[in-house]
């Protein structure tokens, strides 16, 4: 694939309308647009954005899903050289208020309400008590002004984006403390969206499944750009449902998906799926065990998925496998680092361990947020080493080859007895049982340390493995000191919206349910 020569977002989406003005760039609730309807789109919306006096370096504010006004919006502030700060759809009143303060953002557009929250009435309250936010304009009102204002051409000399400018601001969950806000490049996204496309194998010909979010960086630094980098179709899903998922794969015959697997698992026990209704499949992402990856390829029928390691602040993505590895391959590693990206793993102390043994994971390169901006600026001195290299608080280790293994998040390690045991690990071991749906594992305090207590969703909840039955399993795969010591088990993990186990969360109902040895 011809690599793009844009180094914005806007200049990219204009390059794929006049090399192929009549391919599809998205679907989304029966309405598909070209890449040349949608470069227009950009522009109507760019032309609202100036009358409300919306101009270079200044941050336009999105609550909204998944949908076609997402991606008018966002394209059209970076015609203006805006920056695009996506908010969660799941925000609550008092995250609302804190973010909106936080990123000073000048404009938002907004869903009236969003699963229970009712965000006009939110804002109606909250929005005087921030001086930097002149407008607030709920999407039908928004239509109405865009649909009035002039459209945008092209913006005056010494307007627009410039490569090295902002383009987006995306804020971490906040699992620890407050969400942090992470400012991330134009050509930043551009260069490693194309990077990550590549790593997949996509077309012009491929339609990109997404149902998880724009607001995240999965969704909008990830999928988007490597789709539209290829000239390549998103397929848009506004929320997250099993069978709407796989009705939209078997109607627009997608060829990729950006799946999890908290929604890999959904989908493949759901009961309208058959393989026959995703058989169009070829490729796509996932994050997840060995097992996760598996359920992707050889249950939903993505034979050529990709398993990958990142964060936000490395871009989106760092390692991504490639599409044309063996499964067994892209099951047991996340990939070789990208074009540019440097890793290296370093022990306590800061000292490079030997070549596959596991550490703290440091990330390089020039996709690298350049630090936290906003009010998380404070973050910047214990987030990057001396020399610059980005502490990601991951555990992993490099192979052989130097693809990439992740172990786990530092702060998740259960000590027992003395010796680190990857939660994530243990989950692998418990998933390759036919009873397994999902698992969940965390440490707890003991006399030994930690003991290792497994939460389990069951395949068939009429016939759930026992604890014993559980454990024996364990002890025929695993060495002994990583076999639970507790199994509980669930009707459900808890997750955050974006699929992530929720460890705190899982810890808090060992404390409180199981004593501690």
């Amino acid at each position: 694939m011809q690599q793009p020569y844009s180094r914005t977002l806007f200049e990219l989406l204009d390059e794929q309308a006049t090399r192929n003005p009549d391919g599809l760039a998205v679907i989304c609730e029966g309405r598909r647009f070209t890449y040349a309807g949608l470069a227009q789109a950009a522009r109507q919306s760019a032309g609202a954005l100036r009358t409300m006096g919306v101009g270079r370096g200044d941050r336009v504010g999105l609550l909204i899903n998944n949908r076609i006004e997402w991606l008018e919006i966002a394209f059209g502030a970076w015609l203006l050289g805006a920056v695009a700060v996506p908010f969660s759809t799941w925000s609550t009143r008092a995250e609302l208020d804190f973010l909106i303060g936080d990123a000073a953002i000048s404009v938002l557009i907004t869903l009236p309400n969003f699963a229970r929250e009712d965000y006009a009435a939110i804002l109606r309250d909250i929005a005087p008590n921030h001086a930097l936010l002149r407008h607030v304009l709920m999407l039908d009102a928004w239509a109405a002004l865009r649909d009035a204002a002039p459209r945008l051409d092209t913006p005056a000399p010494g307007d627009g984006a410039g490569a090295s400018d902002d383009a987006i601001i995306l804020y971490t969950s906040g699992s620890t403390s407050r969400p942090k806000a992470i400012p991330l490049a134009h050509y930043l996204i551009v260069e490693n969206g194309f990077n990550i496309g590549e790593r997949q194998g996509l077309r012009a010909d491929d339609r990109v499944h997404l149902s998880p979010p724009l607001f995240w960086t999965y969704g909008g630094v990830n999928a988007l750009p490597a789709t539209f980098t290829h000239g390549a179709a998103l397929v848009l899903q506004g929320r997250f449902d099993a069978g709407q998922a796989l009705d939209l794969i078997e109607a627009h015959a997608c060829t990729s998906i950006y799946t999890l697997p908290s929604m890999t698992s959904a989908m493949v026990r759901h009961a309208a799926f058959s393989p026959e209704r995703t058989r169009s499949l070829r490729t796509g992402m996932t994050i997840g065990s060995p097992q996760d990856v598996r359920m992707a390829v050889e249950v939903l029928g993505a034979a050529e998925l990709c398993n990958i390691f990142g964060a936000s602040e490395t871009g989106g993505n760092c390692c991504v496998t490639h599409h044309s590895w063996p499964l067994e391959r892209r099951a047991n590693c996340q990939g070789l680092p990208l074009p540019g990206v440097r890793l290296r793993i370093a022990d306590e102390d800061g000292a490079p361990v030997p070549q596959g043994q596991p550490g703290q994971v440091e990330v390089s390169g020039p996709y690298v947020m350049r630090g936290y901006t906003c009010g998380s600026a404070q973050h910047n001195a214990s987030s990057f080493t001396a020399d610059g290299w980005f502490r990601s608080g991951d555990i992993g280790s490099l192979d052989a080859d130097g693809a990439f293994v992740f172990q786990g998040r530092s702060t998740e390690m259960i000590k027992r007895a003395g010796i680190n045991v990857s939660p994530a690990e243990v989950e692998d071991v418990l998933l390759q049982h036919p009873g397994v749906a999902q698992a969940g594992v965390i440490g707890v305090p003991s006399d030994a340390g930690e003991s290792i207590v497994a939460f389990v969703v069951a395949a068939n909840a009429a016939n759930a493995p026992t604890p014993e039955q559980l454990a024996a399993h364990c002890r025929t795969i695993a060495s002994s000191y990583k076999v639970p010591d507790r199994f509980e088990i669930v009707a459900s993990l808890p997750t955050t919206v974006t699929g992530k186990l929720m460890r705190r969360e899982l810890k808090a109902l060992a404390l409180a349910a199981i004593p501690v040895a």
